[in-house]
């Protein structure tokens, strides 16, 4: 489809660079030569144009040419066809004077302009909607009675072509964003259909205000509105003035609608997100631009109509999916026929990406914890490709797109949940997950010997009287020794603990930074780093203690989490998560080796059997290996905070020699404080790897 913008005579300009042999605009001209002052004029003239200060040219020019144009349509025209074509950066450079008597042939003088002034041969160079145009022209300029140099204005000045009965136009032809799919070419955000509910005023009753009430109510828009689109200029008796476009799934909307006089329902093309909430943090969406980015983007091939990615993947491939509109600009002769095209720009669609994401994954972690505030991300633990990200409570991605009412935007901010929040991008305190971390460093640094038995130690801790009244305290006792496996197994607080202290404070600052602590993670999404501690380093024994098995001041992005567990398949080598899908073989590592590959098969046997006989029991599925932890982390106030909330954490991944693509999962659920704790997410996962 081609869109058209007609312009009797033309958009809005920058400041002008004017290069000129001559003295450039707005410099005194007084003791200079002939040469001089005209340079000085003609520069001044397109000065002016690309200040935006139309109604300054009108003294510019002689009064020949005053006298055959009138000031509201010499400053209109000039007006509509520089604004119309977005023409900025007008460069012109002054080539060659000669006096009016003595101009080549070429020069034509229109009969009655005195032939005491200047002809100035020049190029004008200017950045257009439809590229860049240059064009070599001359310019007449004669004296006025004070001796100041004006210019013999015709419509060539604008472009060499034009003439009095031509017009300009600017024809764009719409490109279409990019679509974006799934690992299996699903597609997660692509063209969709929407209803625009417009009014046609001439089929309206005459009395209409009853009916405007009615409108306004169904469509949850003020009244005041509407009636100000009625008003408009453009609109005629068999106008379509439209109202608001909705989802076209909305049958009983539609009738409610359709039976009041003057209704009419198109269909309107629009971006449309399949899988709607399930896949909106990942996702994003689109919206008009705002005057303020068109402004920053400005030179980047953006206009007032063009769509933003403004959150999610449609944010973070912007500048892969965005579609350059085709754009021509052509001068019609008086019937309406091309007579030249100035220039042209072919427009390119976006371009269309395919995420690692899988769709099923992603809409059944949704399903599972839709309820929740939650956030749960997917990986392959092998190859690095994530497969789901997902952020509960949550919002619509096509409520964006179709405009949000003023009491749906008000409700999203205001609602307690924060659905508006993107909790996988976020870092919280990993609980009992942080175990196997802490774990593997203690048998990769050799301060811990994996059957060791650090022996009973009740359900409180502490390592001497310098710790004053603070203990550490664990849920239950076991049976058997108090090593590695079964530490893991039981979730032993006491255990870890001990074993931070072991490690030392240096040390594990050290390997968490070794583990990616404090970093950027290498994804196209801005997740939050993960910290150990707001000082940098274990400020007390009792810190690094509480570290040890997950508080403290630990805080992980689910991803890292991730990252890190996938080093236990991987003989000691963290994935270097990707979310665009490739050909390629991977990309590699993040991180080669950071643990032993002994220590990690030593903490991944040790980690099915948290799922075959420890806190993970019920993950177990029959004829499937797997590896997990729970986690139950304790947020508080202060050490005696007794009204604090608790985060539950489940780490489950397929852990079987021969699993060529194992599937790992990190979910975290807000406020599970007397809903089981980490045991609330353990089924859940357990239904998406079923």
């Amino acid at each position: 489809m081609r869109k058209k913008l007609m312009f009797g005579l033309g958009i809005s300009l920058g400041i002008i660079a004017i290069a000129a042999t001559g003295v450039i605009a707005y410099v005194s001209v007084a003791n200079k030569s002939s040469e001089e002052k005209a340079a000085a004029a003609l520069t001044g003239y397109f000065a002016t144009i690309g200040a935006g200060r139309y109604e300054e040219l009108f003294s510019q020019i002689n009064l020949h040419s005053q006298a055959l144009i009138s000031e509201e349509d010499y400053v209109s025209r000039n007006k509509n066809i520089y604004e119309g074509i977005e023409a900025k950066n007008i460069t012109v450079t002054i080539k060659k004077f000669y006096d009016l008597t003595k101009k080549p042939d070429y020069m034509t003088i229109p009969a009655g302009v005195d032939e005491g002034g200047k002809a100035v041969e020049y190029s004008l160079r200017m950045d257009t909607a439809a590229g860049m145009i240059t064009y070599d022209a001359y310019a007449l300029l004669t004296l006025n009675p004070e001796g100041e140099y004006r210019i013999e204005w015709e419509p060539r000045l604008i472009f060499p072509g034009l003439s009095w009965e031509d017009k300009v136009r600017v024809n764009t032809f719409p490109a279409e964003r990019g679509t974006i799919y799934d690992r299996d070419g699903r597609m997660m955000a692509g063209k969709g259909v929407a209803s625009s509910v417009g009014l046609v005023p001439g089929k309206m009753n005459q009395d209409s205000g009853a009916d405007i009430r009615k409108i306004a109510g169904l469509l949850e828009l003020p009244e005041e509105d509407i009636q100000t689109r009625l008003s408009a200029s453009y609109v005629k008796e068999d106008t379509f003035v439209p109202l608001k476009t909705v989802a076209k799934d909305l049958q009983a909307l539609e009738d409610d609608l359709l039976k009041i006089p003057g209704i009419m329902i198109d269909d309107q093309a629009v971006r449309f997100y399949p899988m709607g909430s399930k896949a909106s943090h990942l996702i994003g969406y689109v919206q008009s631009i705002t005057a303020e980015e068109l402004e920053e983007l400005q030179g980047q091939g953006y206009h007032m109509n063009s769509e933003l990615g403004k959150a999610g993947a449609e944010k973070l491939y912007e500048e892969r999916l965005r579609p350059q509109d085709g754009c021509e600009i052509v001068i019609l002769d008086k019937e309406g026929n091309i007579k030249e095209t100035v220039a042209k720009r072919e427009k390119a669609d976006g371009e269309n990406i395919q995420l690692t994401i899988d769709a099923w994954i992603q809409e059944k972690l949704y399903d599972q914890f839709a309820q929740d505030k939650s956030c749960a991300v997917a990986v392959n633990a092998k190859t690095g490709e994530v497969l789901a990200l997902v952020s509960t409570p949550t919002y619509n991605a096509n409520d964006f797109v179709l405009g949000m009412s003023t009491a749906q935007w008000t409700a999203l901010n205001e609602d307690k949940t924060n659905p508006l929040f993107n909790r996988f991008k976020a870092a919280y305190c990993p609980g009992s997950t942080f175990k196997a971390i802490t774990a593997a460093i203690a048998v990769d640094t050799g301060t811990v010997v994996p059957d060791e038995d650090f022996g009973p130690s009740g359900l409180t801790w502490k390592k001497d009287d310098s710790w004053g009244g603070y203990t550490v305290v664990t849920t239950k006792e076991y049976s058997g020794p108090a090593n590695i496996e079964n530490a893991l197994k039981h979730s032993d607080n006491i255990y870890f603990a001990k074993a931070a202290l072991r490690i030392g404070a240096g040390a594990m600052a050290q390997r968490l930074y070794d583990v990616g602590f404090e970093e950027e993670l290498p994804f196209d999404f801005g997740l939050a780093k993960s910290t150990f501690s707001s000082t940098k380093t274990f400020a007390t024994e009792i810190q690094l203690a509480d570290s040890g098995y997950g508080q403290g001041e630990i805080l992980i992005n689910p991803l890292h989490l991730a990252c890190v567990y996938s080093a236990f398949v991987n003989q000691g080598c963290m994935i270097n998560p990707s979310l665009l899908k490739s050909d390629n073989a991977p990309s590699g590592f993040w991180k080669q080796y950071v643990f032993k590959p002994d220590t990690t098969q030593t903490i991944r046997a040790a980690l099915i059997q948290v799922v075959e006989s420890g806190t993970g029991t019920d993950a177990q599925i029959p004829g499937r290996t797997l590896a997990g932890k729970t986690g139950t982390a304790e947020i508080k106030a202060s050490v005696d905070d007794q009204s604090g909330t608790e985060l539950g954490w489940f780490v489950l991944m397929d852990a079987g020699e021969q699993a060529a693509n194992p599937l790992l999962v990190v979910a975290m659920v807000e406020d599970v404080k007397g809903r089981g704790g980490s045991h609330y997410v353990v089924p859940k996962l357990k239904s998406v790897f079923e």
